[in-house]
C-alpha cells in the first residue's frame, strides 16, 4: 500500500486492490503514519505490535488472539456485536467452534470499562448508538401528515410484499440536512436488505423523484416492482415512478415507522455516518458511496449472517439468466 500511494493512487483504488473498506484504509493511513501525508511501512508495522503488545498486556474475555483481532477490526468497521459473532459461526468458520463466540460476551467486554481504542476512548464509541450503559431500544418516530394525490394505502399493497419472499419491494425515505436544506434519499430492498442512498440538492418533490429515478433506473424490472414511502411532502410526485418505471408507490399510515422498519433502521445507520444538521452539500458523492458499501457488506441476522450485496448479487444474477 506504501507503494500505491507514493504513486499516488486513491484510497478507493487501494482498498478494492486489498479488498478492504475505504474507511479501513484511511484509519490505517492515519494511525500508522510517519508524518503528514507519509506513510511508512516499517514504522507503521511498529506502531501497531506496540499498541498490540500493550492491549495484550492484561487478560481479556475473548477466546484468543484470532478472534479479539477479528472482533475489534469488525467493530471498527461498524459492525454490531451479534452480525460479528453470527457471522463467525454461520459463514466464516461454521465447522470450527474455537471461532465461535457469543454476541453478549462482545458486548460484556465492551462495558467492562478495561478496554479502551486506540484513541484512548471506551469501546463503546464503536457502536451505532454510542451509549454509554446498556438499555432496551424505545423512542417514537413522528411523521408528517401531507395531501398526497393519488396516494395507495400500505393496506392495499400485494400479501406478497408483506411475505418477504419476492424481490423487488423497497421502502423509501428522506434524511434531512441542515436547515432542511439538502439531503438523501434511501431506498431499501425487503428481501435482501440492500440500501441505495442518493443525494438531494434540496428536499422537494422535484430532487426527490430524481432521486429515486436515478436509483431505480439501472435495475432489472424483476427487482424494481414497488416502494412503500412516509407521508412526506416531497413524496407528491410518486405517480412518475409508475408512469417512467412501473414502479408501484404505496404509503404508510401516518407515525407508523415500524411499517417501513428496514428503512427506517438503515437511515438510523446513516445518521451514524452523517448526524443531525450535516451540511449535504458539502459531502461528496465518494463519500455517499462509501458509507453505501459499508452498509450493504455487513452481515445480518434475517439473511443468517449473509452480507446483503451477497444476496443481491444472487438475484442479480437470475435476472441475467
Amino acid at each position: 500500500m506504501a507503494k500505491w500511494k507514493s504513486e499516488g493512487l486513491s484510497n478507493k483504488t487501494c482498498a478494492k486492490l486489498l479488498g478492504r473498506s475505504v474507511p479501513t484504509i484511511g484509519r490505517e493511513l492515519t494511525r500508522n503514519r510517519f508524518k503528514a501525508g507519509v506513510y511508512e511501512p516499517l514504522h507503521a508495522q511498529a506502531l501497531a505490535k506496540k499498541r498490540k503488545d500493550k492491549a495484550w498486556g492484561a487478560k481479556h474475555q475473548l477466546k484468543n488472539e484470532n478472534i479479539f483481532g477479528y472482533v475489534i477490526d469488525h467493530l471498527r468497521r461498524g459492525w454490531s456485536p451479534e452480525q460479528i459473532a453470527g457471522r463467525l459461526r454461520l459463514v466464516e468458520h461454521p465447522n470450527d467452534a474455537s471461532w465461535h463466540i457469543c454476541a453478549e460476551t462482545i458486548y460484556q467486554y465492551i462495558y467492562s470499562g478495561k478496554w479502551k481504542n486506540s484513541k484512548n476512548e471506551p469501546l463503546f464509541e464503536y457502536l451505532r448508538r454510542k451509549q454509554k450503559k446498556r438499555y432496551k431500544k424505545g423512542g417514537r418516530s413522528v411523521h408528517r401528515a401531507s395531501k398526497i394525490p393519488d396516494r395507495v394505502s400500505i393496506h392495499d399493497r400485494p400479501s406478497e410484499v408483506d411475505e418477504r419472499k419476492v424481490p423487488g419491494h423497497w421502502e423509501g425515505d428522506s434524511i434531512v440536512g441542515k436547515g432542511h436544506k439538502s439531503g438523501l434519499h434511501t431506498e431499501y430492498e425487503r428481501v435482501a436488505s440492500i440500501t441505495r442512498i442518493e443525494k438531494m440538492k434540496r428536499v422537494n418533490s422535484d430532487e426527490s423523484i430524481k432521486a429515486q429515478i436515478k436509483i431505480f433506473s439501472p435495475l432489472p424490472p424483476k427487482l424494481r416492482k414497488s416502494t412503500t414511502l412516509d407521508n412526506g411532502s416531497e413524496h407528491v410526485q410518486h405517480k412518475l415512478l409508475k408512469e417512467k418505471l412501473s414502479v408501484d408507490t404505496f404509503f404508510a399510515d401516518a407515525y407508523a415507522s415500524y411499517q417501513r422498519g428496514g428503512n427506517e433502521n438503515a437511515n438510523l445507520w446513516i445518521r451514524y455516518y452523517f448526524p443531525k444538521k450535516t451540511d449535504f452539500s458539502k459531502v461528496s458523492d465518494e463519500e455517499i458511496r462509501d458509507v453505501e458499501w459499508e452498509l450493504n457488506n455487513r452481515p445480518k441476522k434475517r439473511l443468517k449472517y449473509m452480507k446483503p450485496i451477497e444476496v443481491w448479487n444472487n438475484y442479480l444474477k437470475g435476472c441475467d439468466r
